[in-house]
Formats: C-alpha cells, sequence, structure tokens
C-alpha cells in the first residue's frame, strides 16, 4: 500500500508539469487531456486542451496531478509536499527554483531538526517543503 498526493491545478497544469520537470528532475510517466479522452463531452471546450491527469515520478515518489475544471474549484489548499534531498546544496538549489516567482513561508537554513529547511509556495501556489539532513521528529 502506499499514498499518492494528487494536486489540482487552475488551467496551468501543463505548465507546472514542465517546471517540475526542470527544476525536480521530474519524470512524466503518462499525461492525457480532457480532448483526448470521453469527458471531452462533459467540459467547455476551453478545457480539450487542459490535463486530465498526469503521472510524475519525483526521485522515487509519485505525483499526481491535473486542471480542475469544476466552476467551484480554488486551486491548491492545505497541504504541503515535502522533498527531501541527499545534500544541503541540492536541497538550496531546489528551494530556489521552486521560490522562483513563488512566496518564501520559512526562510532556507538550518533548524532544530535539519540540517537545511525552507518552506514555499511555487509559482503555481503549491507549498513545498525541502529538507536536507533531517535529524527525525
Amino acid at each position: 500500500m502506499n499514498v499518492t498526493p494528487y494536486v489540482f491545478f487552475n488551467g496551468n497544469c501543463a505548465e507546472a508539469i514542465a517546471y517540475y520537470q526542470k527544476v525536480l528532475g521530474a519524470r512524466v510517466r503518462s499525461q492525457a487531456k480532457y480532448g483526448d479522452t470521453p469527458a471531452k463531452e462533459h467540459v467547455p471546450a476551453e478545457f480539450h486542451d487542459k490535463v486530465i491527469h498526469a503521472d510524475l515520478e519525483i526521485g522515487g515518489s509519485s505525483l499526481m496531478m491535473s486542471d480542475d475544471c469544476r466552476p467551484e474549484a480554488g486551486g491548491p489548499g492545505g497541504y504541503s509536499l515535502t522533498i527531501g534531498a541527499d545534500s544541503t546544496a541540492e536541497a538550496k538549489r531546489m528551494f530556489d527554483a521552486l521560490a522562483d516567482g513563488g512566496t518564501v513561508t520559512m526562510e532556507f537554513g538550518k533548524t532544530f531538526f535539519a540540517e537545511a529547511f525552507g518552506s514555499v509556495h511555487d509559482r503555481f501556489g503549491i507549498r513545498w517543503m525541502v529538507i536536507a539532513g533531517s535529524h527525525g521528529a
């Protein structure tokens, strides 16, 4: 058994996928658009080129995502994705990349529980916690 996070975007999922490929080395395992599925008949035409489902591999983990076509969709909510790095330098590189165009919510630095930690909302509104050298909880 495993738990896989599934995050929803407000029409910019494809842009997020490309960005995560660039800054996190994500690999797209699968990706489909609304217009390429039977869902095409049930969504507005402006969603036909949006992502209905994508499965990314980041390191040894999965991240699933899509564009939310519901009128009441409000975008990312109460959660955080945590990414662990093998070194402080790699954690800093990822943190800085995710912070580009985003909002830092906790500056990157040494903490009582890790050699390096920082929290950021990326340019898509996704909250990331980046950590290296965890001392456990």
